[in-house]
């Protein structure tokens, strides 16, 4: 992971998130203290698929012997 002083971050702002994009980490510091990491973005999530597989997975599962209801009110209790 390779540091750059804040200044230096921000006179090349450009250049730095090129290599972030590239996939390398940069650790920006502030008088040679740690104070941000720049980091590529990871894969971007469908929600409409995440909400689709959930629903597959929930097909023809259940809690059984205990309703969705029973395990709410047994928390509240404290139980």
């Amino acid at each position: 992971m390779t540091e750059v002083g804040a200044y230096e971050a921000k006179t090349h702002l450009a250049q730095i998130l090129e290599r972030v994009a590239r996939g390398e980490r940069v650790v920006i510091t502030k008088h040679g203290v740690p104070v941000a990491v720049l980091s590529p973005v990871g894969p971007q999530v469908d929600p409409q698929r995440v909400a689709g597989q959930l629903r597959s997975f929930r097909k023809g599962r259940v809690l059984k012997p205990i309703s969705v209801r029973e395990l709410i009110e047994e928390g509240r209790d404290g139980g």
